[in-house]
């Protein structure tokens, strides 16, 4: 019986045409049957999609990447690399998530962000422009549209920004940074909503 191929745009692979909705699936990629795939999605590579996780619209997700549960990645969106999407987490537009990255939660990344590197986007983080990632402190600080986080520490954009979200005795470098790293976080959240408004007045008639 002769094998079906499919091109994922590095030449054709053994593939097959997923059951819940016609996507094609790299024969080297899992695709749980509760999953679905829609009929210009794709999955390559050594990717995983399970539980009842959904890639539809032109969404990819190739590498060794993950999305389950029951998050979904749309529109063009790619999910590569690494990066794991999961809980109710949404994906979509021309947004990337590559590397090492996690989107999960109730998490949205839409627009033409990025979301790369150790990027941890989580809880309700809304993302339209590529999140500011800072590492090498004591913990990862990731500045979304709507939120920063600080290692597992959530701080709405609404926060008044001190000093005193690190403490002492756990994170002494990012507190003796904390006068850089403000102006940072606030330039970021301006740079968001400046896009955001941007994006709305391009929709208007």
């Amino acid at each position: 019986m002769e094998k079906t191929t499919f091109d994922f745009g590095f030449g054709p692979v053994p593939a097959h045409q997923h059951a819940n909705g016609g996507g094609w699936v790299a024969d080297s990629a899992r695709v749980a049957d509760t999953a679905y795939v829609g009929s210009k999605a794709q999955v390559s590579g050594e990717a995983r999609v399970s539980g009842k996780a959904q890639v539809s619209g032109e969404a990819w997700v190739s590498g060794n990447a993950q999305v389950y549960g029951e998050a979904q990645v749309s529109g063009k969106a790619q999910v590569s690399g690494e990066a794991w999407v999961s809980g109710k987490a949404q994906v979509y537009g021309n947004a990337l998530v590559c590397d090492n990255a996690q989107v999960y939660g109730e998490a949205q990344v839409s627009g033409e962000a990025w979301v790369s590197g150790n990027a941890q986007v989580y809880g309700e983080a809304q993302v339209t422009t590529t999140p500011l990632v800072i590492t090498g402190l004591e913990y990862a600080v990731t500045v979304c549209d709507n939120q920063v986080q600080i290692g597992c520490k959530t701080v709405p954009a609404a926060t008044q920004l001190s000093a005193d979200l690190f403490p002492d005795e756990t994170c002494p470098v990012l507190r003796a940074c904390a006068h850089t790293l403000i102006p940072l976080i606030q330039g970021h959240y301006a740079r968001a909503t400046q896009g955001a408004c941007q994006s709305a007045h391009d929709r208007d008639p």
